[in-house]
């Protein structure tokens, strides 16, 4: 797409409106609309002007005028608002230096896919992330100085077999048996399939779309794998789609890792494979059909797989799924088809372009624009290095004696200690100029500050049930 083309498209769907997007820090993202009169061929050079201090984890208000200029690759027609509307996605640039600006997440991804070309091991990293979420009806939550509670439901809730709901008819999911009956005890099958829809009407490519384990409407849609920038592209027009499809059924949708107690927490499986010249270098004749090259990927996953958690579970609620013992993918190891791991090579296909590696650690939380750009330069970094994975793991984790348990490193236990080991390995990181170093410690800073200490700082609801007569 070039400037022309976007403006013929606009004016052959009729928008009305040009709405530029952007990523902030944390991983939101934020808006901006104009008149479709105001976008012209020059607007895709000189761009347009906001104020860079009220966005999370950006300027001083000192020094806060910013230029987004608008990717035309990107445009696409909205699929919610009201008046036909235009979207681009937009890279952030200082107005001063017209340089671009170093904490735009998607302007971190850009750098990773051209690092990944000079190192000339590849040319393409290829991006597939299984993004789950819940479904709910209803939630109530209040942080306050004197309370504090939250409340979610769900027609789907086990909670709710014995609530009269004139007439409870039954079908709910009981705890971790919602993978994957038909309905009526799946009750979002037509949702997640206008999900899916949507998506589809976007240009966005859909394998599947299934409910997942948990009760309460826990669900899952697959993107086809696509070049790593494309992706973090799709994944917020995924998490967009897929929050708005819900709120127009009345229903609310969130990709918090954690909000139900003592079920399955939320995923984001991520499978990556570098291709080089139309050829996957993940394929070959080691362990499970792989390369030699991803043996040392997932070499350098494991590596670092502690400091990448401060990207890829991001949020202190991410650390009550990543909880050791629960099934969750804490186990530092690589297998085949042990999905307690935190690496697994997937085996449904014998087909060279099919192998790559499943990281099973992240969440949806994550900005996927760091996220995916911090996996591919761990995976950089071990195939450089030739850092060895040791032997894969193909027992069952949970049936080891706690002695060999005791060996098998582990995942960060808390945002805390994933920052702290963030704080201690990053040089990986800021090769080719990926990351800067300011990226890092503004990142450290703001996850502190803004999320470990407030949380740390609030009695819990639960200390109240353990300690209030003590």
């Amino acid at each position: 797409m070039t400037p022309e083309d976007v403006l013929a498209m606009a004016k052959e769907n009729g928008a009305k409106v040009a709405d530029v997007r952007f990523m902030d820090f944390p991983g939101v993202w934020q808006h901006i609309t104009f008149p479709i009169s105001e976008l012209d061929e020059t607007s895709f050079e000189d761009g347009f002007g906001f104020d860079g201090s009220s966005i999370r984890g950006w300027q001083p208000i000192h020094a806060s005028d910013m230029l987004v200029i608008p990717d035309p690759e990107t445009a696409k027609m909205d699929p919610f608002f009201k008046e036909p509307s235009l979207v681009l996605i937009g890279n952030i640039f200082d107005p001063m230096t017209r340089e671009a600006y170093t904490r735009d997440p998607r302007y971190i991804a850009q750098k990773a896919e051209s690092y990944l070309k000079r190192t000339g091991i590849g040319d393409t990293a290829y991006i597939g992330p299984e993004a789950e979420f819940f479904i709910f009806d209803n939630v109530r939550f209040e942080s306050g100085r004197n309370r504090s509670f939250y409340e979610v439901d769900s027609v789907e809730g086990i909670w709710n077999s014995g609530r009269d709901e004139a007439p409870n008819l039954g079908y709910k999911p009981r705890h971790k048996e919602g993978y994957f009956p038909v309905p009526p005890m799946d009750k979002f099958q037509d949702l997640r399939t206008e999900m899916l829809l949507t998506l589809q009407q976007v240009g966005i490519d859909v394998e599947c779309q299934h409910h997942e384990v948990a009760t309460a409407g826990q669900g899952e849609i697959d993107m086809r794998y696509k070049p790593l920038l494309e992706m973090g592209d799709q994944l917020v027009w995924f998490k967009y789609i897929l929050k708005n499809v819900a709120h127009l059924d009345n229903r609310t949708l969130t990709f918090m890792p954690k909000p139900l107690f003592e079920d399955n927490g939320t995923g984001m499986h991520t499978h990556i494979s570098i291709w080089k010249d139309g050829n996957p270098l993940f394929a070959g004749d080691k362990y499970a059909g792989v390369s030699q090259e991803a043996l040392y990927a997932i070499g350098g996953i494991l590596k670092h797989c502690q400091a990448l958690c401060a990207f890829t579970n991001p949020t202190t609620n991410s650390y009550k799924r990543l909880v050791p013992g629960f099934e969750a993918p804490v186990n530092l190891a690589y297998s085949s088809r042990n999905r307690s791991a935190a690496i697994r090579i997937p085996m449904y296909s014998e087909s060279p372009k099919a192998k790559r590696i499943e990281f099973r650690t992240p969440d949806p939380s994550c900005n996927g624009y760091l996220a995916f750009s911090a996996i591919l330069m761990a995976v950089l970094d071990g195939i450089e290095n030739k850092l060895d994975p040791g032997e894969p793991l193909d027992k069952d984790i949970y049936g080891l004696p706690p002695e060999q348990l005791a060996e098998i490193p582990s995942a960060p236990g808390s945002l805390d200690e994933a920052l702290d080991a963030l704080k201690n390995d990053h040089a990986f990181l800021l090769r080719g100029d990926v990351f800067t170093q300011d990226v890092i410690d503004k990142w450290i800073e703001y996850k502190i500050e803004n999320e470990v200490n407030d949380v740390k700082l609030r009695p819990h609801p639960h200390e109240f049930f353990l300690y209030y007569d003590i």
